[in-house]
């Protein structure tokens, strides 16, 4: 699905299955809080924090899908086609940051 179709598809649950979009501060918060959820997948998973046996079970995937949701939530309420934002900024990426990596000795 892209991400304009995936915009519409939120859109039609909400008008479905939700009440309305929650507003634009309350969607905010609840982006920042599965962002939380996906950072404590990570850190206790992939970092060096024990993994709870309470979190060995959570899916990694379902929670990143949490997070498009809510971004998508707050495109579709305030007006933006994030598929051609998405798409403006890849090529901004590409243009700004084609060489930018490859001399970092960090990363070799």
């Amino acid at each position: 699905m892209d991400i304009k179709n995936a915009q519409k598809a939120v859109d039609a649950w909400i008008q479905e299955h939700g009440v309305r979009y929650f507003n634009e501060l309350t969607n905010m918060a609840q982006l920042t809080e599965e962002v939380g959820e996906v950072a404590r997948i990570i850190a206790r998973r992939y970092g060096e924090q024990s993994e709870k046996e309470s979190d060995k079970n959570k899916d990694l995937g379902e929670e990143l899908a949490d997070v498009i949701f809510v971004v998508l939530c707050l495109a579709n309420q305030t007006g933006v086609d994030l598929e051609k934002a998405f798409n403006k900024k890849l090529e901004l990426k590409t243009k700004r940051d084609h060489d930018r990596h490859h001399g970092n000795e960090k990363l070799k």
